[in-house]
């Protein structure tokens, strides 16, 4: 009996679209809500330091004396936190996903570690 169930289903589906898109081919469409990847304005940063004290994750690292800004991707859970609480306005939300690295998360902690 079950023959028969799975013969059904594959002669449905042999007539029917995909049920997924064609990546590289046929962009996503971004719903407005979409959490994508926080961006940075760095030219107008003071440095101050908020929203590395309000990341949940502690995905976010300032230094203030080297100017330098700088966020773990693989740490960062899109929460939203430090947009809302910088005080320059300068981070946002992307509607967009980051682009994918092209070394392997071991190499990125080795890198860190160093």
């Amino acid at each position: 009996m079950a023959m028969f169930k799975i013969a059904g289903e594959v002669m449905k589906s042999l007539f029917r679209k995909p049920a997924t898109l064609m990546y590289p081919a046929v962009p996503r469409k971004w719903e407005p809500a979409t959490r994508g990847h926080i961006a940075i304005d760095i030219d107008t940063c003071i440095f101050c330091g908020i929203c590395g004290k309000k990341c949940p994750t502690h995905a976010i690292t300032v230094d203030r004396p080297g100017k330098k800004w700088e966020i773990e991707r693989l740490q960062c859970i899109q929460c939203s936190c430090c947009v809302e609480v910088c005080p320059k306005k300068c981070l946002s939300m992307e509607n967009a996903y980051t682009t994918p690295s092209t070394g392997s998360v071991r190499d990125a902690f080795q890198q860190k570690a160093e």
